[in-house]
């Protein structure tokens, strides 16, 4: 491994500078903790990747993924989906031989599993398959209506507000119009009463429709606590929504297979292909985009 070389690409793109920026660094064992969580909040995105380790590949030991941690400005967190599939795609390209068909990562929440397809031998669309969704706490719709600055009619009467985990926490707000959802503006003294004393500390809100026609539905994600303001593409938020979606069957029963247009208000514009069905009775959560580098460098 190329010890503190870094790739940036941009993750959920629709192209070059679109999507959510992620800086994946090639660490191995030479970066502790502390540096690492330095090299996040310099690189300042929403998330940095550190690849630690390689699979094993002498004695009888099967090959067991890749060593991935995940740090946003302010911590460590144990998943994240940009940081897997733009890590998965550093892994395919830099440092495995040949086309690979499929990637495993081994995170601090679980192995994450990444599907690879290619387009002329280059990695084209990249699909995880999260873990199975954890539906939580309901939460009061006047309570997340004043923390995004909206009316509560503006919240959908008929859905709930409730905590979806797929390996990390969020809330998900249901947004009654497209409108509505552009109008979002988070109020920061509001936010953090909300989030002093529970598990999740974002909040991805959706609307019905889209500005794209091709599109399904609008996303907004807030998470001030882990340094985001906001956020331009979330796969772990919008994995939980595509499970919300499925179990309060807000597009009919399933298979769900919808397209998600994110990032928007904040200059880049990302797309994110989500999946879901019951398969052995639970909830199955894919999450796909496109991945595309944009620079290179060695940390000094």
């Amino acid at each position: 491994m190329r010890n503190k070389e870094y790739i940036i690409v941009d993750v959920f793109s629709s192209g070059k500078y679109t999507g959510n920026q992620l800086a994946v660094v090639m660490a191995g064992d030479s970066l502790g903790s502390d540096e690492m969580q330095n090299i996040a909040r310099e690189m300042n995105f929403s998330e940095t990747a550190f690849i630690t380790s390689i699979p094993g590949k002498s004695g009888d030991l099967p090959a067991m993924g890749y060593d991935v941690r995940i740090f946003t400005p302010m911590a460590e967190i144990p998943f994240a989906g940009h940081p897997v599939l733009g890590s998965a795609y550093v892994i395919a390209t830099e440092l495995e031989d040949g086309l690979v068909g499929e990637v495993s990562l081994n995170l601090a929440h679980a192995i994450i599993n990444v599907t690879i397809g290619y387009n002329n031998e280059i990695p084209s669309l990249l699909t995880m398959c999260q873990s199975a969704p954890v539906f939580g706490r309901i939460f009061k719709k006047t309570e997340l209506a004043g923390v995004l600055g909206l009316p509560e009619s503006a919240i959908m009467a008929h859905l709930p507000v409730q905590e979806v985990s797929t390996g990390l926490p969020f809330i998900i707000v249901p947004i009654d119009s497209l409108e509505e959802i552009e109008r979002i503006s988070l109020d920061s003294g509001a936010y953090y009463a909300l989030i002093n004393d529970i598990r999740p500390k974002a909040l991805l809100a959706f609307s019905l429709g889209a500005l794209n026609p091709e599109n399904h539905l609008h996303v907004r994600m807030f998470a001030p606590y882990f340094g985001i303001p906001e956020d331009p593409a979330t796969g772990s938020g919008c994995g939980c929504l595509a499970a919300y979606l499925l179990e309060h069957q807000v597009l009919g029963e399933g298979p769900l297979q919808v397209r998600a247009e994110q990032g928007v208000e904040i200059g880049r514009p990302s797309l994110l292909r989500l999946r879901a069905e019951h398969e052995n009775g639970e909830i199955t959560v894919r999450v796909g985009g496109a991945v595309i580098p944009t620079a290179r460098g060695v940390l000094l």
